[in-house]
């Protein structure tokens, strides 16, 4: 299941993109994931929020405040195409909650981790790649997939 973890910096984000960047995160995740967006998918899209203190964070050259989005899939769960398409709408979900424009967009950094088979656990059971995607397929079937 993916999970997605946005580091920023105390204050750096608008009072509107602090209430929805995580669901919006998610749902970016989901999409480029290609799982069917179910209740169930949904809920497993796990979507954190760290904050930084003040001074938590820097460059070497100024203290403008950077963002670091960390995505986890399964290995084989995103093709080149949609890991491009993924860090793209990340960056601009992140310049969105945080009223930033398209030309601070390098203050935004996208890392994705691909978990390799078989080292994935959730309920007590190792879950692998062809798990999940057996769950999207059975779950795109005869179900209205805005549930």
């Amino acid at each position: 299941m993916p999970m997605i973890r946005l580091t920023a910096p105390a204050g750096a984000l608008t009072e509107q993109g602090r209430d929805s960047v995580q669901r919006d995160l998610a749902a970016v995740l989901l999409r480029w994931e290609g799982a069917p967006d179910t209740a169930f998918f949904r809920a497993q899209a796990w979507s954190y929020l760290a904050e930084l203190p003040a001074g938590a964070q820097t460059t070497a050259e100024d203290d403008d405040p950077r963002f670091l989005v960390e995505v986890t899939v399964p290995q084989g769960a995103l093709s080149e195409r949609r890991r491009a398409g993924l860090v793209e709408e990340a960056t601009k979900t992140v310049l969105s909650a945080t009223g930033l424009s398209a030309e601070e967009a390098l203050r935004v950094w996208v890392l994705v981790h691909e978990q390799p088979d078989g080292t994935w656990g959730a309920g007590g059971s190792v879950i692998r790649h062809a798990d999940l995607v057996a769950l999207a397929a059975a779950g795109t079937k005869g179900q209205r997939t805005d549930a």
